[in-house]
């Protein structure tokens, strides 16, 4: 584990999926910009070596957005994820990540003195973070108002956020590597020869996925449900009536499907999104009491970083090394916006026009409409930072997410994860409710008489908390990145 913590002086400047790989040299590591003689604007381009900050307040954003999300989405449902279809702030998270990665590896991969080499340690990452994600998410970590740890291995759970990243990570690595002709790009055309088989698998990707969402027959299942679920139906047992095709509803879905027969019933995700539907809870888009008549469906497991979702969810990566290569290629700041720009929009209107089409935004199923316009959202954000950090340089503003975004992966882990709050929580007067944690969001509701917004005034005081951490972090010299 303390491999993927350690960053010594010489690695500092390169992500955790990345360092310790002398794949490019000093001048062409992830997040950082070449410099060309070609622009008249003075503050066009930068000296040689500066970092492309807004890449790591991109990352930084994303990280606090997930906490902000996460802590304040039971107070506030509307932020909260989508129970399934729709999207709303809390959806973008998840994209978001993936895309940041893509674009990093765009800039990491530029030049490879040994293929082979650079295979091995891209699979060595992407096993590492896979466990780390396996660990922080698999149910080891009870996390915050529990004190105990340690999880049954007949249930742990295979998939999760890191899990889905280090997924998304190796498919977007392995085509840079193999993918990519060595040819010089001096044209719009040269960039396309350069990449269309990229483009190509992406695109292959994208049908795999649709075919078998919308191909594969999906037929009555059965689960078991929780024991202190069994008053309200009588038997552990419960079935699950589909037979269908191409159904996108919670119950009869070819994602869930996949994940059942690859993964099994007891290693997904125990409470899915949507048990806060209408048809799963009276108070919905919240958690709630389960209606009267409530399917029985509501209590089986889902997990929402499945394998087939997975699948579509690592062509955002993909979209992220477009965005990439075109910092990589492209040395004018203003025709990076523009042409980011372009990307962005097409992507936006896709998404938009696949949904009127009937392709529905899903979190959950990560569908093709909502990674296009999850995506494209993204690419749209990191050209305004783009603009505003590294054009404009306004940076003092933003320093706490840039410190946040050079060390996401250790404040996922200890905030997003709730190591850090759970192993607080373990210093308590007389009673475990008694501790530091609870007593900051207690007083802070009293002081605004307000029980979501003084959990909302709790969650900013947690981000700049993290923000200060890193920022120490960051005076340190200790970098790790997702």
């Amino acid at each position: 584990m303390s491999t993927l913590i350690a960053v010594t002086e010489d690695e500092r400047r390169q992500p955790l999926l990345l360092h310790n790989a002398p794949l490019s040299n000093a001048n062409e590591r992830e997040s950082e910009i070449v410099p060309s003689s070609s622009s008249n604007e003075a503050d066009a381009q930068p000296p040689p070596n500066q970092r492309l900050i807004s890449l790591d307040v991109f990352r930084g954003l994303t990280v606090a957005l997930m906490i902000l999300v996460d802590d304040a989405g039971g107070a506030f449902p509307s932020i909260n994820h989508s129970p399934w279809f729709g999207v709303t702030l809390a959806d973008f998270v998840m994209p978001f990540f993936l895309f940041v990665v893509g674009v990093s590896i765009g800039l990491v991969f530029k030049k490879i003195s040994s293929k082979t080499i650079a295979t091995k340690k891209v699979i060595l990452r992407t096993i590492k973070l896979f466990l780390l994600g396996l660990l922080l998410q698999g149910g080891y970590f009870h996390g915050r108002n529990h004190l105990t740890y340690g999880v049954d291995v007949s249930k742990i759970r295979w998939m999760g956020v890191l899990q889905r990243i280090s997924i998304g990570y190796f498919f977007a690595s392995m085509s840079e590597i193999w993918l990519v002709d060595h040819i010089i790009v001096d044209s719009p055309l040269a960039f396309v020869k350069k990449y269309y088989v990229q483009w190509m698998v992406c695109f292959l990707l994208c049908l795999s996925y649709m075919c078998l969402l919308y191909g594969l027959y999906v037929p009555n299942w059965e689960f078991e449900a929780p024991s202190i679920n069994l008053f309200a139906y009588g038997s552990g047992t419960q079935n699950v009536t589909c037979g269908v095709r191409g159904s996108l509803e919670p119950p009869c879905n070819a994602v869930g499907l996949i994940d059942r027969f690859f993964l099994g019933e007891h290693h997904l995700y125990q409470r899915p999104v949507y048990r806060r539907t209408k048809q799963c809870s009276v108070n919905s888009p919240d958690y709630g009491p389960m209606p009267p008549n409530a399917p029985a469906w509501c209590l089986a497991p889902f997990d929402p970083e499945g394998l087939l979702s997975s699948l579509m969810a690592a062509v955002t990566c993909f979209l992220g090394l477009h965005f990439g290569h075109i910092v990589a290629h492209f040395k004018d700041h203003m025709e990076r916006v523009l042409l980011w720009t372009m990307s962005s929009f097409s992507l936006l209107i896709t998404g938009y026009v696949l949904e009127l089409l009937g392709i529905p935004f899903s979190k959950p199923l990560y569908t093709l409409s909502y990674m296009c316009i999850t995506t494209g959202a993204s690419g749209l954000l990191l050209t305004i930072l783009f603009y505003i950090v590294d054009v404009k340089h306004f940076r003092k503003p933003v320093v706490i997410l840039q410190w946040m975004g050079m060390n996401a992966l250790i404040i996922y882990a200890l905030a997003a994860c709730d190591l850090f709050p759970a192993a607080l929580q373990g210093f308590y007067w007389q009673s475990t409710e008694n501790n530091l944690v609870n007593g900051t969001e207690s007083l802070l509701q009293h002081m605004l008489h307000s029980h979501k917004w003084g959990k909302l005034a709790f969650v900013i005081v947690e981000i700049l908390f993290w923000g200060l951490v890193a920022g120490f972090l960051h005076m340190k010299g200790i970098y790790v990145r997702l």
